[in-house]
């Protein structure tokens, strides 16, 4: 799967060519989730808080290229 970003730790894949809804994959440690383009929300899987609020961030800042 295609990585798209790192930052503190945390990775981002995604793969253009999956199930919906439109998702990106995000690995920080032993944690995985998923997270919804559009709502920018987890729906799959879990991470720590911090973490969580940092992926966010990153989605929002980018959400347009996603």
């Amino acid at each position: 799967m295609p990585e798209i970003s790192r930052f503190f730790g945390i990775i981002i894949t995604m793969n253009y060519s999956e199930h919906p809804p439109p998702h990106f994959h995000v690995r920080y440690g032993s944690y995985k989730a998923l997270v919804n383009i559009e709502t920018l929300s987890l729906f799959a899987g879990q991470l720590p808080p911090r973490v969580t609020g940092m992926v966010v961030e990153w989605a929002a800042l980018h959400q347009d290229e996603l």
